[in-house]
């Protein structure tokens, strides 16, 4: 299209061109609708790409222009969104457009005259808000709109080129396109690591390959991310962050302690980084100018590959801005309590570092002796007293609160094998809402929790239709609970045929399929989730399970909820002791003749790190509780002595952390680590073992 038809259309959409005057040099521009924004239609080298020359001597910039209805113009400059007063901004500024305005990735939303004016978290929330609105009132559209997008932009890749002849027909896309697993991409995945042009699966320049250890489901996994991919992430997060605002007042006059961590990145032969998400996140500057604003842990501490150092430094300069507080939090619940263990364990010295002003020797890494040298300036006797009494009383129920007294809420996802932390966080934040915020997978952003004070057992997500296309396998239901031909539908009953995200029926159990721009397709995520409800068209969904994470001896398939529903039940018989369980897991013992279930406990008496003495009565029962709690075929299999006696082997104060820090030694990262609820790795078999310093059987003729 000519230039003077776009100057045409601006001028009927009563737009000024002059607006984009002062940029200069050569400006690309991008007709789009609404609609495409919302999908996330970011990339401009598609059809429909106007030039325009501008005179003076600006750099090019690349803007993308959104028309609708009544009139509203947002632009693209230098990878950041603003309106028509962002734009004016930016031309007066040029790059330096990539400066944050104050709070969670603005995205030149607003003004600096209207930051001034109104309280700028109100305003952002409502902002935000409408946007969720707008996003789940047309979720259909949406939907089918994405899915046309990604076959445009992929359907001449070599995975999609055998099934859909070059053409972009979503109906033949649901007809010809099997659902898939990883393994499916795998093979195109590593001929891209290894040096294959990335076309061969999808369209869009790869920017890192994420890798996933696989602590749940014992796979590792590499996905690919783009620049879209790391957008859909923060306007996850912006959303759940305005629903945050919505429900916790005053959150931009404090900040939030978050215990981030990064993990080592490695090189892949086609040169892309196989890195984390969240470390490649933590380096962006996107991170840097927007959450770690807001985050008491200097970025310096956060990308500190040595674990203890990072740390230690983070809950020191947290503890050095305590007044500042409004929130504890990370992204799973296993993370939050390794770091309040590790505080129980060095608060005296953590105490004495801020008496004295000075830093331990022992932190030798320059970025957090760097970040240390700017908060910890001078000796601070009344504070040390003051956490010294904290920290020092009886108990550490509720130490959250009393380190942190103007606390909100703990933000931790803690659904799914993370619910294995609620009783513990629930003990050391004492009664403070604990937040699920929002639902995400290895390969996709999913949906956000907009009640947030709801319970733990009753967070349901609402999907977001703009960050991948969704399917639904129904599994197959029995009296509530899934049984075993609802896991292992694995798609080879042909009557069962996806359902698309609107088309949902509440209480129905489903396998969780997307479709990405990033080359999945169809991809069975392998979690297993129930519809709960709408928010305008938009279902709602409650985490159920991981598929076939499961222990197996004899085909009778104990899943993580079973497993977990039996662990809360002879879990009660522990509290009258006092007794706190702050860490378990599991295997299938094939070595033991018939074999048998293992499950690693790790006991806590609250105040401290001593083994308490453990009434072997007291722990046969709950042996005896958790096999009672089993599904119908484990009992028939255990009657007839085909499955031996359940075992619990206690093991040692600090032996999930080891766990943690096996896997994090195998590429994994602390901030996204999740607590296996089974173990099939021998080394991590190995890691448990080592520690156990008790084992308990249920007796022999319980059945």
């Amino acid at each position: 299209m000519a230039s003077n038809s776009l100057d045409e259309l601006l001028f009927k959409q009563d737009l000024i061109l002059s607006k984009f005057k002062d940029f200069g040099g050569l400006v690309n521009l991008h007709l789009v609708t609404k609609k495409d924004y919302l999908v996330g239609s970011y990339d401009i080298v598609r059809e429909g790409l106007w030039q325009m020359d501008i005179p003076t001597g600006w750099a090019s910039p690349t803007v993308l222009l959104i028309f609708t209805p009544p009139i509203a113009l947002y632009v693209k400059v230098y990878g950041r969104w603003t309106d028509q007063l962002g734009l004016q901004k930016a031309a007066a500024y040029g790059k330096k457009t990539t400066t944050p305005l104050n709070w969670w990735w603005r995205h030149g939303l607003c003004s600096q005259k209207q930051q001034q004016g109104k309280d700028s978290l109100e305003m952002e929330t409502d902002k935000y808000l409408k946007i969720m609105e707008e996003l789940t009132s047309n979720a259909h559209e949406i939907q089918e709109k994405l899915l046309e997008e990604i076959l445009k932009r992929n359907a001449g890749t070599e995975y999609l080129k055998g099934y859909l002849h070059g053409q972009a027909d979503k109906k033949l896309f649901k007809e010809n396109v099997p659902i898939s697993t990883y393994e499916d991409s795998m093979p195109y995945i590593d001929r891209i690591a290894n040096g294959e042009s990335s076309d061969i699966l999808l369209a869009d320049p790869i920017k890192f390959l994420c890798n996933y250890t696989g602590t749940t489901g014992g796979k590792r996994k590499l996905i690919p991310y783009t620049a879209e991919s790391l957008d859909k992430m923060c306007l996850q997060q912006i959303l759940a962050e305005a629903v945050m605002g919505k429900y916790f007042d005053g959150l931009d006059k404090g900040k939030g302690m978050y215990f981030f961590f990064a993990s080592p990145e490695v090189e892949t032969p086609c040169g892309l980084m196989e890195s984390s998400y969240a470390t490649t996140y933590f380096k962006s500057s996107g991170f840097e100018n927007s959450v770690a604003k807001i985050c008491t842990s200097p970025v310096e501490t956060i990308l500190c590959l040595d674990s203890q150092q990072s740390m230690y430094c983070q809950l020191l300069i947290g503890l050095l801005q305590r007044d500042q507080v409004l929130r504890v939090g990370t992204i799973f619940a296993s993370a939050l309590v390794r770091s309040i263990k590790f505080l129980e364990d060095c608060w005296k010295e953590l105490c004495f570092n801020i008496r004295t002003g000075r830093a331990s020797d022992w932190i030798t890494d320059a970025g957090c002796r760097n970040a240390l040298s700017s908060v910890l300036t001078e000796p601070n006797p009344e504070l040390a007293d003051s956490i010294e009494r904290a920290c020092g009383g009886q108990s550490w129920q509720g130490i959250v609160k009393k380190l942190f007294p103007k606390t909100k809420y703990t933000g931790v996802i803690v659904t799914g094998s993370m619910s294995q932390y609620i009783k513990i966080l629930d003990f050391y934040c004492g009664g403070l809402p604990i937040v699920s915020g929002y639902y995400s997978c290895s390969e996709a952003v999913c949906g956000i929790n907009l009640k947030p004070l709801s319970k733990a057992s009753e967070v349901s997500y609402t999907f977001l239709p703009n960050m991948a296309y969704f399917e639904f396998l129904p599994v197959k239901e029995d009296n509530e609970k899934l049984t075993q031909e609802s896991r292992e539908t694995e798609n080879k009953n042909e009557d069962i045929e996806p359902v698309d995200l609107v088309n949902v029926k509440l209480g129905q159990c489903y396998e969780l399929l997307v479709t990405t721009l990033t080359g999945l397709y169809r991809y069975n995520v392998g979690d297993v989730l129930m519809a709960t409800g709408f928010h305008n068209n938009a279902p709602q969904f409650r985490f159920i399970e991981r598929k076939n994470v499961a222990l197996n001896l004899e085909f009778e398939k104990t899943t993580e909820t079973d497993l977990s529903r039996a662990v809360t039940d002879a879990e009660v018989l522990l509290e009258p002791l006092g007794f706190l369980l702050i860490g378990h897991t599991s295997y299938a013992d094939t070595s033991s003749k018939p074999g048998h279930y293992v499950l690693f406990w790790e006991l806590k008496i609250p105040g401290t790190s001593d083994m308490p003495k453990l009434d072997p009565k007291i722990m046969e029962q709950c042996c005896s509780t958790v096999e009672k709690s089993l599904n119908f075929q484990y009992g028939i299999h255990r009657k007839y002595g085909v499955i031996g006696p359940l075992e619990i082997r206690v093991v040692k104060y600090g032996t999930f952390d080891a766990l943690m820090d096996f896997y994090v030694s195998r590429g994994a990262s602390i901030t996204q680590y999740k607590t296996p609820c089974c173990i099939k790795l021998e080394d991590a078999i190995n890691v448990l073992d080592s520690k156990v310093v008790g084992r308990y059987f249920s007796p022999n003729t319980l059945y």
